[in-house]
């Protein structure tokens, strides 16, 4: 299947090379770059006048433009850099790099964006946002860190878990749906103190993507969204760094050349300190993270680039030495930029991912510990062919071989009670082709389709158990245990899965897009709350578990106004799942050797309406946004079969986020966020069984949390650097839920208490207890930049 795949994508090559050498035209390629640091940039855009056409440059910063001999005029655009306008002589087959300089806006600091000026309007994506790390720097953050899974919480069509939590929802889909890249290596959990905040350092960060539809084909894996994030290359021209003081983490970076133009290293890293506060107050509890990134890249000539990149980050807990957690993502990539010709450019990628956790108790009788692990091995190869200005063709191969080990407890004391109990392992190979073409039709009309075909094998070595009746979690009777040698075929799973993208300009500055995508997931989260937890378990699609099947269509209307200084886009959406997973009635999922008779598969549909207003230039820059939207499940031996709504089913979210120049050294930000509030599963009653008092409930999901609103504040005052200083300082205060509003982030029953703690009340009376996390939160964060 692989090589008939690679075969027909050879001819396909070798037929548009013909044709293009038969019109005897030339090839311009070459990377655009930062003239300041050596980065590349993505999203510029390349305009040739004399042709009305153009072309952008790609997550590596490169473009290809084929065209006839000739003189042109060439004009890059990119937001907070300088226009560039250059005359080429087109005569041959040229590489060219072009260096873009950065300006100043509003008398400050430049805010880049990635992307192109008129992106909103001209590019064929839909459902996608482009984050601009340099703005949220500036907002106000959750004890001072910016945080960048904090700003896309209020992005329209997604929706927050709830306070303090870095889990968020696209369009209708569970968290576990989201793929979460850095540079290129999926993230299984991206939280650091249980959501508090992300694992992603502002510093560290070059540019980010989300797509919430429309996805490209290159993109797999996960049902509803893709946020690819991608880190700094590190300065080629000149050594640089930053270090900043929060008020509860710290952080530095270190860039700089190795050898300068060709080669350049990067390194940063994030500590929490509130274990130091502790242990000078004489407390033996300890509380910390860390996250370090460091990437080294060499460029030589434009045929060949490599880089090499590692992220480690680690949360601990540990609570008088009798108790503990920990949990932590490690991931590396190495990666091989290379031309083949003027035409064809290729990414290779090697990449490993590994997260882990692990809960230990020390008690002499009860002391266990508890590990879990799931690793994935991955090779890409990513490829390009620019067949013309108004024609691009990628393809592709992705190959990953996942480890998931769902569990083992063993004894750390010779009198524990407990003995060694392992759940049983699972791999899994998954293969992934895909091809997409992207064609300029006319001046208004341009379309990218493709197709993905994903090929999910689980394999052995492991023992599959046949059940008599694979839904009875109560009298289960095993029938048959079939034992698998390793990487020996167990099941296999071959979806199809199409996409397309429309996009017709109805003036200069508008435009109307549609767009269809099929996703497929396979691999699941087995969690039953509604935020994902460290201690959650990863499983494959395996005869138990069929892969998750979304199909989502949406449609839009965009438009610019003055000279591209505001977008406005209007989407609305329709997605609508299959074999979404869940888990029965009442279901035993702690260390449960049979956890198999547990799972729930059914159906979900979601639908919504978005608006973004978004102002990119000038001295008030920001976005307002608004959602409705509306998510339901039905699920055979769930909720009595009946539709019930999912418990990230948010109908209205409105927020508001912005900077104001005010002057050279001061930037005011701010952000307001309002939310229906979640679902919630609560007791309507109780019943006795043998002096036991249960819950009793009748409905799942079927009561919700009070509406969420918060407002932040935050103020940024920045030295102006001189020559006698060769670094420039800043201050960011910031304030968290100004006006002190108490928003609930759970329900629980307990059984009433009176004023000093003690149970009152009749046998078997429970009381309502509403969880609150943050009152207003006052802040201070010192940077310095060199």
């Amino acid at each position: 299947m692989v090589l008939k795949f690679f075969a027909i994508i050879a001819l396909m090559v070798m037929a548009l090379t013909i044709t293009g050498n038969a019109q005897d035209k030339f090839t311009l390629s070459g990377y655009v770059r930062d003239a300041e640091n050596g980065e590349e940039l993505i999203g510029v855009t390349l305009f040739i006048s004399e042709l009305n056409k153009g072309a952008v440059t790609n997550v590596y910063g490169f473009y290809s433009l084929t065209l006839a001999p000739g003189t042109y005029t060439l004009t890059l655009r990119y937001i907070g850099f300088k226009t560039k306008q250059v005359k080429m002589d087109v005569t041959a087959n040229l590489s060219y790099n072009f260096d873009m300089i950065s300006e100043l806006i509003a008398m400050k600091e430049v805010v880049v964006f990635a992307e192109a000026v008129d992106a909103n309007v001209s590019d064929v994506s839909m459902s996608k946002v482009d984050l601009n790390i340099g703005q949220i720097k500036k907002l106000p953050a959750l004890l001072g860190e910016p945080d960048l899974l904090k700003t896309i919480q209020m992005l329209p069509g997604v929706i927050s878990a709830g306070e303090g939590t870095s889990a968020y929802f696209v369009r209708g889909g569970s968290s576990d749906q989201n793929l979460i890249l850095i540079d290129e290596a999926p993230i299984y959990d991206p939280s650091h103190l249980f959501g508090f905040l992300s694992i992603f350092n502002s510093d560290a960060i070059k540019g980010s993507e989300l797509y919430k539809g429309g996805i490209p084909a290159k993109y797999g894996g996960r049902l509803s969204s893709i946020l690819d994030v991608r880190t700094k290359d590190g300065n080629n021209k000149k050594f640089s760094g930053s270090f900043g003081i929060g008020s509860i983490a710290s952080r530095m970076l270190i860039e700089g050349p190795l050898r300068k133009d060709r080669s350049s290293f990067l390194v940063s890293a994030r500590r929490s300190y509130v274990d130091v506060f502790l242990a000078l107050a004489n407390n033996n509890n300890r509380v910390y993270f860390y996250d370090i990134n460091a990437k080294i890249n060499w460029k030589g000539q434009n045929n060949n680039r490599f880089f090499v990149t590692v992220y480690s980050g680690r949360d601990a807990f540990i609570l008088d030495q009798d108790f503990g957690f920990d949990w932590g993502n490690t991931t590396a990539t190495i990666r091989w930029n290379h031309l083949f010709n003027e035409k064809l450019f290729s990414n290779t990628s090697l990449i490993v991912s590994n997260f882990d956790y692990g809960l230990e108790l020390t008690d002499p009788v009860l002391g266990f510990l508890w590990t879990s692990t799931i690793q994935e091995f991955s090779f890409k190869e990513d490829l390009t062919y620019y067949v013309s200005p108004d024609n691009e063709l990628n393809f592709g191969y992705h190959l990953s071989y996942h480890k998931f080990l769902p569990g083992k407890i063993t004894p750390n004391a010779s009198s524990s009670i407990f003995s060694t109990v392992e759940l049983e392992k699972l791999f899994a190979l998954d293969h992934a082709f895909y091809l997409e073409n992207q064609r300029k039709l006319s001046n208004k009309l341009l379309i990218r389709y493709g197709v993905r075909l994903s090929v999910f094998q689980n394999v052995g070595a492991s023992t599959i158990y046949t059940y008599e009746d694979p839904k009875d979690n109560i009298n289960i009777r095993i029938t048959e245990a079939i034992t698998y040698g390793t990487l020996e075929k167990i099941i296999s799973y071959v979806n199809l899965e199409p996409r397309v993208s429309i996009r017709y300009n109805t003036g200069k500055h508008a435009s109307v897009k549609l767009s269809y995508n099929r996703m497929v997931q396979n691999v699941h989260l087995i969690s039953s709350g509604t935020v994902p937890l460290p201690f959650n378990t990863w499983y494959p699609s395996y005869p138990y578990l069929k892969p998750q099947i979304a199909d989502q269509i949406a449609g839009g209307y965009f438009r610019n106004f003055r000279n591209n200084n505001y977008e406005f886009s209007v989407e609305g959406y329709y997605k609508w799942l299959n074999n979404v997973t869940d888990f029965a009635d009442n279901a035993d999922i702690f260390f449960n050797p049979n956890l198999s008779t547990e799972f729930r598969q059914g159906i979900s549909r979601s639908y919504g309406l978005e608006l973004l207003l978004k102002k990119n230039t000038g001295f008030l820059t920001g976005f307002a946004s608004y959602t409705y939207s509306k998510a339901e499940r039905q699920i055979e031996g769930v909720n009595d079969g009946n539709v019930f709504v999912a418990n990230y089913d948010r109908r209205n979210a409105f927020n508001v986020l912005g900077t104001y120049e005010f002057n050279r050294k001061w930037t005011f930000g701010f952000g307001f966020t309002y939310g229906t509030g979640r679902p919630i599963t609560l007791a309507t009653g109780k019943y006795g069984v043998n002096g036991y008092v249960p819950d009793f409930i009748t409905e799942r999901n079927g009561f919700r949390l009070p509406d969420y609103h918060r407002m932040d504040l935050s103020a940024t005052l920045t030295s102006k650097k001189n020559k006698d200083r060769k670094w420039k300082s800043s201050w960011v205060f910031s304030i968290y839920n100004v006006y002190n509003r108490k928003n609930i982030f759970t329900i629980f029953t307990r059984q009433p208490q009176d004023d000093n703690g003690d149970p009152s009340g009749e046998p078997g009376a429970k009381e309502f207890v509403a969880v609150y996390l943050f009152p207003v939160l006052p802040s201070v964060n010192y940077n310095i930049r060199f």
